[in-house]
């Protein structure tokens, strides 16, 4: 699925995608991030920005010139911490005194076995993690974000990173960098966990959708349609893998090359740690075994 070519909004313009609705470009496109992060403003009066983004004077300037004279910023909620989303939170926080809302700092919601290796010494990469990020208001699963004539529903949905939410706005759902129409979401250990990422996608696809508003991007408007075609990527990502261990022990690296066989060297670490996110979900599903401990480095093998 390619994204739209259409899809080229300008930066710092409030566009409406429905009453009570707009979606303010930030300027800061790139491989990573597409055309540039999308922030959300929902509300007629109590108004909440939506990872208000990067740390950037100008696009910080164009939320605050996108408020009507009786519109105030109510809520500030960063639906996780990586530096395209969340740094902007703290100054907008302080320029309009509304308290920041998140499920919690850089390593909440991280898994048993993500926190292990990063103890160990693995680094996280892509997209750079908020290590200043702090909420004033740490949010759960189920709860609920309410402000004047609006109300969002927060779903934990850990994967891309540990401390990532959704949020239900009636029939659309706020995805981030869950569920996107350009690109499928990155998952790079010891940030991201793929076997987290697969169950927050089944979780989604649970509930029925009219359309997912994401991170960056266009509005995705057939959200079962995609949630099944990340699921089914993800898993003949898993099956060409599984092959190629059957024809022996390979590390990471050594499958990226083998899979990856048109990706330009270049790009072969970032192959690699969405390699090594398979083999992590594989391992704890007995498929695979590393030889000695679990790394980036290590030798795996095929059980099953």
């Amino acid at each position: 699925m390619q994204p739209p070519d259409d899809f080229n909004p300008p930066a710092g313009v409030p566009i409406e995608l429905a009453p009570g609705l707009r979606r303010v470009l930030a300027p800061n496109p790139s491989p990573m991030t597409y055309r540039g992060t999308n922030t959300y403003l929902l509300g007629e009066r109590d108004v909440a920005v939506i990872d208000p983004g990067p740390l950037d004077s100008a696009h910080m300037d164009a939320i605050l010139s996108a408020l009507g004279p009786r519109q105030r910023v109510s809520h500030i909620i960063a639906t996780h911490t990586h530096l395209d989303h969340s740094p902007l939170a703290a100054p907008l926080a302080e320029r309009t005194g509304a308290p920041i809302h998140a499920f919690g700092g850089p390593e909440a919601g991280r898994s048993p076995v993500m926190a292990r290796l990063a103890r160990e010494g693995l680094a996280g990469g892509g997209e750079g993690i908020d290590r200043d990020f702090r909420p004033d208001v740490e949010v759960a699963d189920g709860e609920r974000i309410e402000g004047d004539g609006w109300s969002l529903e927060v779903i934990h949905t850990p994967g891309h990173l540990g401390n990532h939410i959704a949020l239900a706005w009636g029939s659309m759902c706020f995805t981030a960098d869950h569920v996107m129409g350009w690109a499928s979401s990155l998952v790079s250990p010891p940030d991201g966990d793929l076997t987290d990422f697969m169950a927050s996608c089944r979780r989604l696809a649970e509930r029925e959708w009219s359309v997912f508003h994401p991170g960056h991007g266009a509005p995705v408007s057939s959200p079962a349609q995609r949630l099944e075609w990340l699921m089914t990527h993800r898993l003949g990502r898993e099956t060409a893998i599984l092959d190629a261990l059957a024809v022996g022990p390979a590390t990471a690296r050594q499958l990226a090359e083998r899979i990856y066989t048109e990706t330009p060297p270049a790009l072969l670490p970032a192959a690699e740690r969405n390699v090594f996110a398979h083999l992590v979900d594989l391992t704890g599903r007995s498929r695979i075994a590393p030889r000695g401990a679990l790394s980036a480095s290590a030798l795996f093998e095929r059980l099953s």
